[in-house]
């Protein structure tokens, strides 16, 4: 029995369908999980750093008062904590997920564009890659 027809590709078995969801599922956990180590791993350091180690390593937080880099941080951590959430129960955690995705894209946006005025090139290339592994997960998952 065919499930599917798309005009040029040969009909997919419901066997096959339901292999590629799989993979497909596979991999935006794989993203998720990805997106919110990182996430936990730069919030842990926003919160627990010294100013002085945090300037080193970026810029930006030598220009701003102390407890907006302490609220980045705890931004991040809830974020990347939202992003794992259908771990708990997918009935429950989906809207965290997407409510998370959506946040985490729109900070990697502001950073992308904080990293790329302050001409830290390397950081803003990896808000780049954030975000590209980010709008996936909340594209794949809505």
């Amino acid at each position: 029995m065919q499930t599917t027809f798309s005009p040029g590709r040969p009909p997919v078995s419901p066997a096959r369908a339901r292999a590629l969801a799989g993979y497909r599922n596979l991999a935006l956990w794989t993203l998720q999980g990805w997106v919110a180590m990182f996430f936990v791993a730069a919030g842990y350091a926003k919160l627990t750093e010294p100013l002085d180690n945090l300037v080193a390593l970026m810029s930006w937080p030598a220009f701003v008062a102390e407890p907006l880099v302490r609220g980045v941080g705890i931004v991040e951590l809830v974020l990347a904590l939202g992003m794992l959430a259908p771990l708990a129960s997918w009935r429950i955690g989906r809207w965290p997920l997407l409510i998370s995705a959506s946040g985490l894209i729109g900070l990697e946006t502001v950073m992308l564009l904080v990293h790329a005025a302050g001409l830290d090139l390397g950081l803003a290339l990896v808000n780049v890659a954030l975000l590209a592994i980010t709008i996936p997960v909340l594209l794949g998952r809505r």
